[in-house]
């Protein structure tokens, strides 16, 4: 019989480690929490100074029981959640439920589940710390009285089912925020020149930067098609030679390791990811994946931290891997981590457990998205500790007349870290072999008339990265947050970017106008830099309860007066309900967009909302082509008198056929921008989208 119980939250970790400690520990998982503020009820005697009211959640009496029972029959307990605050307060709950005093060394952390480090833990167990409890505490009660007290005014004045968050209104207001400068925005108007040139049967592009006036080249900015006409008289295209060459070198540096939310960019942006996809993924991968002749075992650190620091062994290793597989020249150890107001550091960067665990040699071992992720975050961590890259370059400036144009090229002589992290290579781009006063032959000259963008709407990577630099939540937040703001419908997804709906910006005006320390970014982070300060044993956690709480009474009584009730209508169509005659609505579900009959719960008919593009159908030729969505909610276009016509294409259709195939031709966008392509995948037909 097992003498020591470990207790974990996962039963994957609980797997992992118990192969890992052996017949002498049983371990078992906690699934989560096992204790919590009430649902029915705000759980906080703010008239008793704030004292949490906390309860047994319902459905884990009988894992209570059975833990009650094994703490009982054991000699030692150790208490091994997450190493975060959370984790903290998790052991801090089980250690009241279980009748232990946290004082006791019984608490074990583990920022990677590997053998080494799962058994070095174990020697070395320590009391619960309760600075970093409490300030779990106060950030669970801050985020329960703004929601427990503001959602219910929500509901009385706009609609049921509405929600108000501490973290999530102030995302809210930033998603909104950039919707108002998108919908402000006036565009401007200017003009650019592209000369296709020609030296030794090698064309290259170069565009009108300015003019040369005594001698020094001056920029221009073409604003309408008058300056740029008077630019193109003044150009010879039999006189265009080399006035100056440039020739130089530029350094790319690698990328610090990953932190959870820089991990949470480059998933999203390299491998489209959700950030809710992947920290599951991550989880996973840290909690412990069974390997051939290892078992079960963490292959990446732990998930949630703000830290780049590394370990003295994991860089020793890491080094070594460099050195044995790229050689001496690839090595460059960076120890510096970044380091600012925002950051805990109480971890180390996300990084691979085991270096020489390379992604390939662990790939049968790995669903298609585990793999994906893990071969990320090894290449980043790699990469983190080797040479920069260097490029050679080459600018020129071209004249014409009194007129310059500029072209530059660049071409990689030595890869560094590149030869790891492979996404970030850029092509080489290289110019002919010039000499200064080399005359050039002119392919031809365009003059394109192009207008100001407005900013682009975040998407859940650029969102994030904005939330990293301006303090507002922390790496557990920022998945949570934004699937909470989807779920609630204040906020949608269009071609992966973050809209707001008409019910998103009707919340956020009405918390902007009543409530503004709670949307302001400044107060929020300020919030996050008090509750570090609670972790650190600087501030007594109820104190920051009695100072947030005081406003926000004070911001409650005068919104209760103030605030009008508001009335959110549905889109009425011209669609008629062929049940009861009424005009059909569009309403908001799961996934997406539908229409509904106004008239339920009498009448409860409901359909797919059809979205046209404009566009028959290119192969039946009666059906339109209409926007679908799949399962998995991922756009795509079909024809509307499906399934009698199966035309279907994952790219936007447009009213034009291929020069070479007569195929329809059709528009895909990436992160690099937008061409035009043939339908026809045996016709290889592209083209350059117009900005």
């Amino acid at each position: 019989m097992a003498n020591n119980l470990v207790i974990v939250e996962s039963p994957t970790k609980a797997k992992t480690i118990k192969k890992m400690l052996g017949s002498n520990y049983k371990v078992v998982a906690s699934v989560g929490h096992i204790r919590d503020l009430p649902k029915s009820k705000l759980g906080i005697d703010v008239e008793n100074d704030f004292e949490p009211h906390y309860i047994n959640i319902r459905g884990k009496g009988p894992l209570i029981k059975e833990l009650k029972k094994d703490a009982k029959k054991s000699k030692k307990i150790f208490l091994a959640t997450d190493p975060d605050r959370e984790g903290e307060a998790i052991s801090w709950h089980l250690s009241h439920i279980l009748g232990i005093d946290p004082n006791d060394a019984l608490r074990v952390t583990f920022n990677e589940i590997t053998k080494d480090t799962v058994k070095k833990q174990i020697k070395n167990p320590r009391a619960i710390d309760m600075d970093l409890v409490d300030a779990q505490q106060a950030r669970r009660m801050l985020d329960r009285l703004v929601g427990y007290k503001i959602s219910p005014l929500l509901w009385k004045k706009v609609k049921n089912g509405l929600s108000a968050g501490r973290v999530q209104s102030v995302v809210l207001k930033i998603i909104c925020d950039r919707e108002h400068l998108i919908e402000e925005f006036i565009p401007e108007e200017y003009w650019t020149i592209e000369a296709n040139l020609k030296k030794s049967r090698k064309s290259f592009d170069a565009k009108y930067y300015g003019t040369l006036e005594n001698g020094k080249v001056k920029k221009v900015e073409l604003k309408n098609e008058k300056e740029t006409d008077e630019v193109l008289s003044r150009i010879d295209e039999e006189n265009f030679k080399v006035f100056d060459i440039k020739e130089g070198t530029k350094k790319k540096n690698p990328y610090l390791p990953f932190t959870t939310s820089t991990m949470q960019q480059e998933a999203s942006k390299k491998l489209n990811f959700s950030t809710r996809k992947t920290m599951m993924i991550a989880q996973s991968l840290y909690e412990g994946i069974d390997i051939p002749k290892e078992g079960s075992v963490g292959l990446i650190t732990y998930m949630r931290t703000d830290s780049t620091r590394i370990s003295k062994e994991a860089l020793g290793a890491c080094l070594s891997f460099i050195e044995d597989n790229f050689g001496k020249d690839y090595m460059h150890p960076r120890t510096k981590v970044k380091k600012n107001d925002n950051v805990q550091d109480a971890h180390e960067c996300v990084r691979p457990t085991n270096v020489f665990r390379t992604p390939n040699s662990i790939k049968d071992s790995l669903s298609r998205d585990e793999f994906k992720l893990y071969n990320l975050i090894w290449k980043r961590f790699v990469a983190s500790q080797m040479e920069s890259a260097i490029y050679n370059t080459l600018s020129l400036n071209i004249l014409s007349n009194t007129e310059i144009f500029k072209s530059s090229g660049s071409q990689i002589a030595f890869e560094g870290f590149l030869k790891v992290y492979d996404y970030s290579i850029e092509k080489d781009s290289i110019l002919p072999d010039l000499l200064v006063d080399d005359i050039l032959k002119v392919n031809k000259i365009e003059k394109n008339q192009h207008f100001t963008q407005p900013p682009a709407r975040y998407n859940e990577a650029s969102l994030i990265k904005l939330l990293e630099e301006i303090g507002v939540g922390r790496p557990s937040t920022y998945a949570p947050t934004i699937s909470t703001l989807l779920s609630r419908y204040y906020v949608v997804q269009e071609e992966k970017r973050l809209v707001p709906t008409e019910l998103g910006i009707t919340v956020n005006e009405i918390l902007s106008e009543n409530f503004s320390d709670l949307v302001n970014e400044e107060f929020t982070a300020h919030l996050e830099s008090e509750l570090d300060k609670v972790a650190d044993g600087d501030l007594f956690w109820k104190e920051l309860l009695r100072v947030f709480y005081k406003q926000l009474a004070h911001d409650l009584e005068i919104a209760e007066k103030n605030i009008v009730k508001v009335e959110i209508r549905d889109e009425e169509t011209d669609v008629i309900c062929e049940k009861c005659g009424r005009n059909m609505v569009i309403k908001m579900g799961r996934y997406g967009k539908f229409l509904a009959c106004p008239g339920f719960p009498e009448c409860k008919n409901a359909k797919p909302l059809i979205e046209k593009i404009g566009l028959k159908c290119p192969k039946c030729k009666t059906g339109e082509v209409v926007v679908k969505r799949s399962k998995k909610g991922r756009k795509f276009y079909g024809c509307s008198n499906y399934p009698e016509c199966d035309f279907v294409t994952w790219n936007k259709p447009i009213d034009k056929n291929c020069p070479e195939c007569d195929a329809i031709l059709t528009v895909v966008e990436n992160r690099r921008g937008s061409y035009v392509k043939c339908s026809n995948n045996n016709c290889g037909y592209r083209e350059k989208t117009k900005e």
